[in-house]
C-alpha cells in the first residue's frame, strides 16, 4: 500500500530545517500541497534567516507545490493569515503538523520567568493557535489531521528543561481533548514524541549518534499519523528507526470507606493505591471518575450510587 497525500494541502510549522524541513519534503514527495512555515530564528527563538524560503525552493526544483510563510506561531493573526493565504492559493488546508520550537535550557533555580513563559508560549501556545486557526475550516470540510510535537520531556522529565517539559506534557493534553471534539468531524488528532539530530539536539548528541537519529527516520511516523487513514489519540515515539506507543496509565481505584479517610488511612493503603497491575489507557477523563465508582460499588454492591459522573 503506498500512502499518497495528492490533492491534500498541508501546513508545517517550523519546517526551515531539521524534522520540519524533513516532514514537509517528504509531504510534497507524495503530492501535498505545502506551506512551509518558520520565523527563521536560532533555537532560541531569536535571529531571522530564509530558511523556509530555502525549502520551498527544494521542493520546487523536485516538480513540488510549496508556498513559504514567515508568521509567528505566537501571533493569532499571523496563523489567521496563513491559513486564509493557503486557502486562498489552494482551496482548503487539510493538514497541520505543530512541528515549531524553541529551546532555552537551564535548571529550575536559574530559569528566569520569562525563559519558561517563552518557552511555554511558543511550543504550548502557538501550537493552539495554529491549531486553532484551522480548526473551522477541518470541521467544515469534515477533514482534518493534526500533529503535536511531544517529547520524552514532557512524558517522563528531564533535567534542565522545566519549562520544555511542561509545555510538551500539555500538548499531549491538548491533543487528548481535541481528538475527542474533532471525532464526529473526521479530524484525527495525534501526538509524536520525536528523538533527532537537529539544531536544536546538536549538541547533545555525539557525532555518529547525531547522524544515526536523522530526522529522516522519524518522518514515517509523522506522516502516517497524519494520513487518511491515520489513528486518533495516540503518542508515539521515534527516533534512529525505532518506534514505540506510549499511554497515559491509570491502575483500579481503591475505594475507602469513611472512617478510613484521613490522612493514615491513606498511607495504609498506599502500596494498593500505586500498585502497576490492571492498568488500562482511559480515553476520556470520565472514566477516572467512572474507575472510582466501580471501585465503591465493589465494595457497598451495586446500589451504592449512580453509575457514572463527570470528573
Amino acid at each position: 500500500m503506498t500512502i499518497s497525500f495528492k490533492d491534500k494541502v498541508a501546513i508545517v510549522t517550523g519546517a526551515g530545517g531539521g524534522l520540519g524541513r524533513e516532514y514537509a519534503l517528504e509531504l510534497a514527495r507524495r503530492g501535498a500541497k505545502v506551506v512551509v512555515n518558520d520565523l527563521g530564528g536560532s533555537r532560541d527563538g531569536t535571529g531571522s534567516s530564509d530558511a523556509a524560503a530555502e525549502v520551498v525552493a527544494e521542493i520546487k526544483a523536485a516538480g513540488g507545490e510549496a508556498m513559504a510563510n514567515g508568521g509567528s506561531v505566537t501571533e493569532y493573526e499571523q496563523m489567521e493569515k496563513m491559513v486564509a493565504d493557503a486557502k486562498q492559493k489552494w482551496g482548503g488546508v487539510h493538514i497541520l503538523i505543530n512541528n515549531a520550537g524553541v529551546l532555552r535550557d537551564k535548571s529550575f533555580a536559574k530559569m528566569t520567568p520569562d525563559d519558561f513563559e517563552f518557552v511555554v508560549k511558543v511550543h504550548l501556545t502557538g501550537s493552539a493557535f495554529a491549531t486553532k486557526a484551522c480548526w473551522e475550516t477541518f470541521r467544515e470540510q469534515a477533514y482534518g489531521r493534526i500533529l503535536m510535537t511531544a517529547s520524552s520531556t514532557g512524558l517522563f522529565g528531564n533535567f534542565g528543561q522545566a519549562n520544555y517539559g511542561a509545555a510538551k506534557l500539555g500538548l499531549a493534553g491538548l491533543t487528548k481533548t481535541l481528538q475527542l471534539e474533532g471525532a464526529k468531524y473526521n479530524i484525527k488528532v495525534n501526538s509524536l514524541s520525536p528523538v533527532a539530530g537537529t539544531r536544536m539536539t546538536e549538541d547533545l548528541f555525539p557525532e555518529e549518534a547525531f547522524k544515526l537519529f536523522s530526522p529522516e527516520n522519524v518522518a514515517p511516523a509523522a506522516l502516517y499519523l497524519v494520513s487518511e487513514d491515520a489513528p486518533s489519540n495516540q503518542i508515539v515515539g521515534a527516533g534512529a528507526g525505532g518506534f514505540h506507543s506510549a499511554w497515559v496509565m491509570m491502575n483500579d481505584a481503591v475505594w475507602l470507606p469513611e472512617g478510613q479517610r484521613t490522612v493514615e488511612g491513606f498511607a495504609d493503603a498506599w502500596d494498593e493505591i500505586n500498585a502497576m497491575t490492571n492498568l488500562k489507557a482511559p480515553q476520556s477523563g470520565s472514566e477516572q471518575s467512572g474507575a472510582i465508582l466501580a471501585a465503591m460499588q465493589k465494595v457497598l454492591g451495586a446500589d451504592a450510587g449512580p453509575s457514572s459522573t463527570r470528573g
